[in-house]
């Protein structure tokens, strides 16, 4: 009797690692699992956020000197080194996830609970950028002058109040359901996967 409860328990072990084992193939695939779809996103955050402020250079190649003395760019070209340094981390966290050290689960657990709560400070980052831009968008034609903000601020405050209001609400709907598509979901697919981990 002991010895039939002795196989079945290391039956019931061997089939427990087999399946741990196929949850960390789904996870580490190198082009299309979760953990490379991550990967994947986060690299093109970096490469896009660094083309960016060159192809504002390049574009206004007849004006470089405007262009490097200018509030705008100059505030933009930190908001895009401060997204390039976000991904790089998020970047890193998801490339933790591929090591094997240590108890497999828990690591898997406490970097996806450290993207999705990066993922929740991202919005709320991209949300007082919006506010911090249309300040500045407000209080740059005192300091510096541009013709197409002198031509944004003869429009009635009303209207420029209300083009703000339009943007936040849009941004908080769009970023939302981008985020989601482009990392929420991965994120709750990995701890689908961990949940079935024993």
């Amino acid at each position: 009797m002991e010895l039939d409860e002795l196989k079945q328990t290391w039956q019931q072990a061997t089939i427990e690692k087999t399946s741990n084992k196929d949850i960390m193939e789904l996870i580490h695939q190198k082009s299309y699992g979760p953990v490379a779809a991550l990967k994947r996103v986060f690299r093109k955050q970096i490469v896009a956020m660094s083309l960016i402020p060159l192809i504002l250079v390049v574009t206004n190649l007849n004006n470089v000197s405007a262009v490097f003395t200018s509030i705008l760019f100059w505030c933009y070209v930190a908001f895009c080194i401060g997204i390039i340094v976000f991904a790089g981390y998020n970047y890193h966290i998801a490339g933790k996830m591929e090591e094997m050290h240590g108890e497999v689960k828990q690591n898997l657990e406490q970097q996806v609970n450290l993207l999705e709560k990066r993922l929740h400070w991202e919005l709320i980052g991209l949300r007082a950028v919006l506010i911090f831009f249309v300040i500045l968008l407000e209080t740059v034609p005192y300091v510096q002058h541009y013709r197409m903000l002198d031509k944004w601020h003869s429009l009635s405050p009303l209207i420029r109040f209300g083009a703000y209001a339009a943007l936040a609400i849009t941004q908080y709907v769009v970023n939302r359901r981008l985020s989601y598509h482009k990392v929420g979901r991965h994120l709750v697919y990995l701890k689908g996967l961990i949940s079935e981990m024993r």
